[in-house]
């Protein structure tokens, strides 16, 4: 879908410069776009390297583990059902651990882990369970503490004070992080209450 919504943009754009007779100015757009892609990624590169790279020691130093025991009292109210020693829960974990750092591309591949992971517990059901809709939400919706990703961006932009957005951060990742969890345990409930009656009914 984004694909589509991107490549009509770009040729929307370029149909409009060759109506209007700015061909000049798109190609100069063009070439300055892609220069200042270059050099985003090449900033971005360094960030996502280094947090990977601290990640992974955490991972075979045994830090995980240590994550997830602060993290159990917590998660064992969002997923009653984990054991807190299992493969899913410090998949889990760590993925917090990511995404409180802002490090939304390093939690990528440790929230696909996890969801392998409940995906196996659940049997290899078609059907989403509770907990693979609970931590969808809190992956989309995570709070974080320190939005690395988001000061790189602002700092390779000029800002400053990259990292002066930390308290609207807080704030609007909290609120969307509870509101988020309070319909998907909505969600939930309302499944199981649908699928009683429809076993009632039989």
């Amino acid at each position: 879908m984004l694909n589509t919504i991107w490549s009509f943009i770009v040729v929307f754009s370029v149909i409009c410069a060759l109506f209007l007779g700015n061909t000049q100015d798109l190609s100069k757009a063009f070439i300055d776009s892609t220069a200042d892609a270059v050099g985003l990624l090449m900033t971005l590169t360094g960030v996502i390297c280094l947090w990977t790279g601290l990640m992974k020691i955490a991972e075979q130093s045994g830090l995980n583990a240590l994550i997830a025991k602060l993290f159990a009292p917590v998660l064992k109210r969002l997923f009653p059902r984990l054991d807190k020693n299992s493969a899913a829960f410090e998949a889990i974990c760590m993925n917090i651990s990511a995404n409180l750092l802002g490090l939304g591309n390093t939690a990528t591949p440790l929230g696909l882990k996890a969801m392998r992971e409940l995906h196996r517990l659940d049997g290899g059901s078609d059907t989403a369970s509770d907990e693979m809709v609970v931590f969808v939400v809190m992956n989309t919706a995570s709070l974080q503490l320190f939005p690395t990703m988001l000061g790189a961006l602002r700092q390779s932009y000029g800002s400053r004070a990259p990292f002066e957005i930390l308290t609207p951060v807080w704030i609007s990742s909290a609120c969307a992080l509870a509101v988020a969890l309070t319909i998907a345990a909505a969600g939930n409930k309302a499944a199981k209450q649908r699928q009683r009656r429809t076993l009632r009914a039989r």
